[in-house]
């Protein structure tokens, strides 16, 4: 028996088709929203359209919280192997303390009822945000030995899921056989309301001004592929950075532009501006009562310059990844 946590989420549920086509095992997904499961049964369509429904009928699904101890037990027991894509994103102040509940306390109780249970093998998906940063920015590739610094500012969703891998490092002390896959910015076939993919809603409508940052990019059935081939692999207690691309932001919109069919942001946009753009989004969302739609952190991370290295895990299972064209094409064809 397979488990995946987080299963309607971007990763999640391009690791189920993935599973789907090369596991014989029972498939168990866990989620929150049903809603959202409509969305994953069109990604099935996308990537198959003659069998798509067939495949998805493969999976059993179980609503359940992963803060909800007794529930996650009983849907533990008797797994083999867990991949937990389980996680919250946002650069909201305010959702703070339930990223770190969910992305850490929820990790936590994933490991203990996995040691609990004898499961055989856990991956845990971290993010490139809970690797060490060097104190000054360089163009010097961060690679998985990178040392976190507590004394660099980071977001609250950086310091939660260093924190939830943390925890994972902890079951592998206490004997849990596991691996962790750190993706950066992760584009696919998706709902373009949410996380990374919204950038494509924007630049879609039309954009002037791009960040001056960089930052590393992956496609999302890359990141399903080395899941499962490090599952199924001998490796343990080990993570790896998930990169396709490492870019500019200027670069990458354009690229999504030219699959889009629109013209792609020129203006690079002067730190001051950004600045009072995520203030006054802050003051709108209070007069609104709505969410921000830019904030501090999401600011910072556009003005950031980082480079990551992808060749520890090329070298460990050989693995090549889609072109930054590629991931883009295929994340504007798949919207969903």
């Amino acid at each position: 028996m397979i488990l995946v946590t987080g299963a309607s989420g971007l990763i999640g549920s391009h690791l189920l088709y993935k599973l789907t086509l090369s596991s014989n095992s029972p498939l168990r997904a866990l989620y929150r929203d049903a809603a959202k499961m409509d969305k994953v049964k069109a990604l099935f369509n996308y990537y198959n359209p003659e069998e798509g429904n067939t495949l998805f009928d493969k999976i059993t699904w179980v609503k359940c919280d992963v803060l909800d101890l007794p529930e996650l037990e009983e849907q533990i027991i008797g797994v083999d192997y867990i991949y937990h894509c389980a996680a919250k994103v946002s650069y909201q102040k305010k959702d703070f303390r339930k990223m770190v509940e969910i992305n850490r306390g929820g990790t936590a109780n994933v490991v203990n009822m996995a040691l609990k249970h004898g499961v055989k093998k856990l991956c845990h998906v971290s993010s490139t945000a809970a690797v060490g940063k060097p104190v000054k920015e360089s163009t010097t590739p961060i690679n998985e030995s990178s040392k976190w610094n507590p004394d660099i500012p980071v977001s609250g969703y950086s310091m939660t899921k260093h924190l939830s891998e943390k925890e994972v490092w902890r079951g592998i002390e206490e004997g849990l056989n596991a691996v962790i896959v750190n993706p950066s910015v992760v584009y696919g076939p998706g709902d373009w309301n949410e996380s990374s993919l919204t950038i494509l809603k924007t630049l879609q409508k039309g954009m002037k001004f791009y960040p001056p940052g960089s930052n590393a990019f992956v496609d999302a059935r890359d990141v399903a592929n080395i899941m499962v081939q490090l599952m199924e692999s001998d490796i343990s207690a080990e993570r790896f950075l998930c990169v396709g691309a490492n870019t500019s932001f200027q670069n990458m919109m354009e690229t999504a532009a030219k699959h889009l069919g629109t013209k792609a942001p020129n203006i690079a946009l002067p730190r001051f501006a950004a600045n009072l753009a995520w203030r006054a989004a802050k003051l709108l969302s209070l007069l609104t009562f709505s969410q921000p739609v830019l904030t501090k952190d999401s600011i910072a991370n556009t003005y950031a310059t980082a480079v990551f290295s992808n060749e520890k895990i090329k070298n460990a299972i050989g693995y090549q990844f889609y072109s930054l064209d590629e991931m883009l094409e295929n994340a504007v064809k798949g919207k969903l």
